[in-house]
């Protein structure tokens, strides 16, 4: 077995990366982390990883103090310095921030286990491009674009179409007007998974299927008419591959995060491991139904980005970013993210996609963004 590097080790899927490597028993040589510095000594205690980097220059002097034996850094170049130093690397980082790292350990590893929507969201042909001229394979962490992975594993066939499933997230049925009034808590009340309070805002506004998307178009090199959404709220239906030829394969799985986490870290094999399984012969009921993106239009914006190209998806995802961090923080309504995503869109002229202008396409849309919410 490899050594692995998890870059956001104290995140939902950090944490849940280091229980898959645990039941592996994976070499964990390289940790990074953003605030969470009791969590990241507890992991640096249990794993005693080579290196590890956490944002704030005083959190790192004090992980220095306390384990002598790892190679504490901090900062932006302290996590680009872990990123690079093994074989797989595993990218949970939130946001724009985990761009850069994939773009590092790109050049070193052999294999790059991706959790981090945004790295394609904004960059995904720069990306792409350069895992494969250096040949790095990039294994998707989400359950749905690991759905799809699997379903596409070791054949050649032309895709008709790919069909991502969605929770529908907390509002689920829930009409505009309702939405007026959710609340912060309410938002990150998710019916399916446990994840971070970003992701799940992203999944009560359906951002986070939007997102997936154009995950979709540049990991199965999809285009945007060929990738289709479906609610299917038991979340045992991970995702859906259609062939020219009618046949549709489906990945089913109990709905744990660790179950995409160790396919990616194992990939091509698979091991065995504790995690829940399926059992049929209790009762299930597996429904479908379309999204409703009148109600939700984060999904139908992404789609927007997708066709539109260039930084296009930059600007989105980094109002999105915005939006949700101000949402958080209680100083914005729920409906009034997507408001400010779609006025920041249009505000946006393209120029030549870049790896500089999407960097500064979302630098752009983030003070767009707080700009319009001050004169709210």
């Amino acid at each position: 077995m490899q050594n692995i590097v998890v870059l956001g080790s104290t995140g939902s899927i950090g944490v849940q990366t280091l229980d898959a490597a645990r039941n592996l028993g994976l070499t964990v040589v390289g940790l990074t982390a953003n605030k969470n510095v009791k969590l990241l000594a507890e992991q640096i205690e249990a794993f005693k990883p080579t290196k590890a980097a956490i944002a704030d220059e005083q959190d790192a002097a004090y992980l220095r103090g306390r384990f002598p034996n790892t190679e504490i850094s901090h900062g932006e170049e302290g996590t680009l310095e872990v990123a690079e130093m093994a074989e797989t690397v595993v990218n949970a980082i939130s946001g724009i921030a985990g761009l850069a790292p994939t773009l590092a350990a790109i050049r070193t590893c052999k294999k790059i286990a991706i959790a981090n929507k945004e790295t394609l969201v904004a960059a995904g042909e720069i990306v792409m491009e350069a895992a494969k001229e250096r040949g790095v394979a990039v294994c998707p962490i989400d359950s749905e674009h690991s759905a799809v992975f699997q379903c596409l594993a070791g054949g050649e066939n032309p895709i008709k179409k790919i069909y991502l499933t969605a929770s529908g997230g907390p509002f689920r049925g829930f009409t505009k007007k309702r939405l007026e009034t959710v609340t912060k808590a309410d938002a990150l009340r998710h019916p399916t998974w446990n994840m971070g309070a970003k992701i799940t805002i992203d999944s009560a506004t359906m951002m986070n299927k939007g997102l997936e998307v154009i995950e979709a178009r540049w990991l199965f090199n999809a285009p945007p008419e060929n990738i289709e959404v479906v609610v299917h709220p038991q979340s045992v239906v991970h995702s859906m591959v259609e062939f020219e030829d009618g046949a549709i394969l489906a990945q089913l799985g109990a709905p744990d995060m660790r179950l995409p986490i160790q396919y990616a870290l194992t990939y091509p094999k698979r091991f065995k491991n504790p995690y829940k399984r399926i059992n049929f012969l209790e009762r299930m009921s597996l429904t479908f139904e379309p999204p409703d993106m009148e109600t939700f239009p984060c999904l139908r914006l992404a789609y927007d980005a997708m066709r539109i190209g260039g930084e296009a998806p930059a600007v989105m995802n980094g109002a999105n970013e915005a939006a949700v961090a101000l949402f958080l923080e209680e100083k914005i309504a729920f409906a009034r993210i997507y408001e400010l995503i779609e006025q920041t869109m249009r505000s946006y002229t393209l120029k030549r996609n870049t790896l500089d202008d999407i960097l500064a396409a979302d630098a752009w849309a983030r003070e767009r963004v707080a700009e319009m919410a001050l004169k709210y």
